[in-house]
Formats: C-alpha cells, structure tokens, sequence
C-alpha cells in the first residue's frame, strides 16, 4: 500500500487498487495472522490456548433444558453452567435468568449504575479490517485534534458534570502515538477523575507509560475470537495479529493499569462462542491478576460502511440479554457496560437487571462536541464517525432516567490520595 492510508477506492492509485483487490481476494497475499510483527511483545500463552480450546470445543446444541435448569440452581456458575445459560435451551429461561442475575447485581453493586462518555481524538488508522467505518480504505473525513482541541473538547465535557472519560482513537501510531496519547491522558487528569483508553494495543513498557501519564483502565475488543474468521476480517495491518491484540489486556496489567475490559463485536461471528470466549478471557485473567478489575462490554453491529462485505449474523435483543444475563451469573463481581449501540428502552431495562455501566452525551466523532453538547458551530472542521449510535442521551437526561427507574447513577467512586 502506498504511504497515505487514509484514502477511498475511488481515489486509489493502480498499484494500490490492485493491492486491495489482491488482499480480499487472495488469501495468499495477507501476511499470518497468528504471527508477531516485529517489535510485539510476546507473553506466555497458557491463558490464550485454554480460552481457545474451550471455545472450538464448544458444541452448544447439546444443552438441554435440564443442564439449565440446574445451572441456575447452583449457588456458583461452573464453566459448564455457563455454557448451558448461553445456549439455546437457555432462551426459554429468560426471565429466571433475569431473575438471578438481577440478585447477583444487588448483592455486587447495590443499585448504583456508572456513567461516562467517550472521546474521539482522531480516526487516522492503518489498518484494512473490512467492516469498520475508520479502515484505511474508507473515503471519510480524517482528523487528529491538537492539544488545544481535545482540551476544549474535555472541558465541554467536564462542565456538563461527567467525571469519567473514555479516550479513544484509530488504530494508526503514525498519527496517533503513544506520545500523543499520553499528552492527552495528561490533559483528561486535569478534568476527570477516571481515565480510560481503547486504543491499538501497545506494549507492557508502552501502557506502563500511559498509566503514568494518567490512564487508568484499558478497553479491547478482541472484535472475534474466532480466529480463522478475523483473518477474513482483518486484512492488512497491526490489527491483523490475532493473538497479540489477544495478550493486550495482560500486558496492560502488567504495566499497571487499574482495570481492563473484554469484549467480541457481537454479530461478526459465532455470538455464542464469542460470547463464551470473551467471558473466559475475563475469568482466567481475574484468577491470574484477582487485584484487577475487570468488566464486559457488550457492543452489537452497528450499521458501518462496507456491512454488506462481511455478511453480518444478527444478534436480537433477547439474545443480547440472554449473553448479559449469562455474563452476571458467570462472573458476579464484573462490570459490564452497555453502550449507545443500543436503544434507550433496552438499555433502561438491562441496567435494572445486570448492565452496571452505560455512556451518556455519546459522540463517535472527532471534535463535535462543542456542536452536539452547546448547539454552536464548532470552531474547527469535523471528523466523520465510526459507526451509528442508537441512544444518544445527554448527561442531564441519563441521569434522571436512571434515577426515575430507582437506581443510583454514579459519576466517580475514586479518590486521588
């Protein structure tokens, strides 16, 4: 590919056309997957195997109604309890699902949901995954705030009461580097009192130095566990080594980080073994590092360009449920978040249930804030977003929604000593 990445089809030079049309129809001219680049850090990988085998090995049709019947009477969640609440015979259990996941959530978290927002500080990214609005193919507006920029963006923030912010870029260290990262860690700390990143993966030196720089916790998504289905997915890049984006969480524990959070973009593959690998991801971890705290995401597909080249597999609102639901039983002192993919109405009724964390005043795009959250013109130009929200409720607004249903939104429950 030719040095600007950041450029359509439409817009492409021959030789370059022909490298995208070689990589997504000659599985010969992508590079392993399953190998390291040069300067990715390796760590050992007993954690990834044993995730991996219990997912392959995972045939969920063999459920029955009594293997879930008996997972929700038992005090603890074996593996193979979980297995049987993700699977289909679980569907018509629902509500008893509901129901103790809903005690678990009481007993771990009282009543209290979190609330944040993330930020988009720039959508420059290197790599050809075929299903994210932000890939190196994609004709959009690319953009890259200064530190002026993300700073007016944070205190637009911070002055509708948010305490915890999300820091998020595209997947390119060209435009994006750890340095710059860093500085913007360095200006969130000045108006949050929680930090979070999902980024590109870096190395335990490198998250050791943005945890310094102010970053508490680390967001991945492994996207899919399946790996033979994200080589199809991730065509071109860093991103397209599997098992490093794997290791991420770890070695973000490694270099300090409070927290780290796990998910699979549900509806990219098998929902069922993703949502079981993700799951296992987060226990062996928190039994590897019980200081840690760990938490979920659960993001369905949202509509994005190129949908149409990845043929998608629906995930429903039950199912949905039924993943997070599986999840509180499974693992009862996680967080699990709920993002602005989803509706109001679903997202009001999962936190009552199991969710304990959810985004408010939700932009995915570069630099819009001062437009979306004062309704002036913004000062600068704008950059396109990553995919489409469903729920995008201001601060004000979630707060007294979540207050109505008789919950506790929380801001920050940290203090700086």
């Amino acid at each position: 590919m030719e040095n600007n990445f950041f450029i359509d089809s439409e817009f492409l030079s021959e030789k370059a056309l022909e490298k995208k049309h070689r990589l997504e129809n000659d599985p010969s001219s992508r590079t392993n997957h399953m190998e390291y680049m040069e300067g990715m850090e390796q760590l050992d990988h007993t954690v990834m195997n044993t995730v991996m085998e219990q997912m392959k090995g995972y045939d969920y049709t063999k459920y029955t109604a009594k293997d879930v019947r008996a997972a929700l009477e038992h005090e603890t969640c074996s593996i193979e309890d979980f297995k049987a609440l993700l699977s289909p015979a679980a569907a018509p259990f629902l509500e008893k699902m509901a129901q103790k996941a809903r005690k678990e959530t009481g007993k771990h978290f009282g009543n209290t949901v979190y609330v944040f927002t993330p930020l988009y500080i720039a959508n420059y990214c290197e790599n050809y995954c075929v299903y994210c609005g932000f890939n190196c193919y994609n004709h959009i507006n690319r953009m890259k705030l200064n530190k002026e920029q993300i700073e007016r963006e944070m205190k637009i923030i911070a002055d509708s009461g948010m305490e915890e912010i999300l820091i998020l870029t595209g997947e390119s260290r060209s435009m994006s580097s750890v340095e710059y990262i860093g500085d913007a860690c360095k200006l969130a700390k000045k108006y949050f009192r929680n930090v979070g990143l999902e980024v590109y993966p870096v190395n335990t030196d490198e998250y050791r130095y943005l945890h310094e720089c102010g970053a508490d916790y680390v967001t991945v998504f492994q996207e899919t566990y399946d790996s033979d289905k994200y080589e199809t997915l991730h065509l071109f890049g860093h991103k397209r080594v599997w098992p490093y984006r794997f290791e991420a969480q770890e070695r973000a524990l490694l270099g300090g980080m409070r927290g780290v959070a796990f998910s699979a973009l549900l509806g990219l593959s098998d929902f069922r073994k993703d949502a079981l690998a993700t799951a296992l991801h987060a226990y062996y971890l928190q039994r590897k590092y019980p200081h840690a705290e760990i938490s979920l995401s659960c993001p369905r597909l949202r509509p994005i360009i190129n949908n149409d080249k990845i043929n998608p597999l629906d995930v429903g609102e039950k199912q949905l449920c039924q993943i997070i639901c599986a999840y509180r039983i499974f693992l009862p002192f996680a967080g699990i978040t709920v993002s602005s993919r989803e509706n109001a109405s679903f997202r009001n009724g999962i936190v009552k249930i199991a969710a304990t964390k959810v985004s408010a005043g939700v932009s995915t795009g570069i630099g819009d804030h001062e437009s979306k959250y004062t309704g002036k013109n913004a000062e600068s130009e704008e950059g396109d977003e990553q995919f489409e929200i469903s729920d995008g409720r201001s601060l004000e607004q979630m707060y007294r929604d979540i207050s109505e249903e008789g919950l506790q939104p929380v801001l920050n429950d940290y203090v700086d000593v």
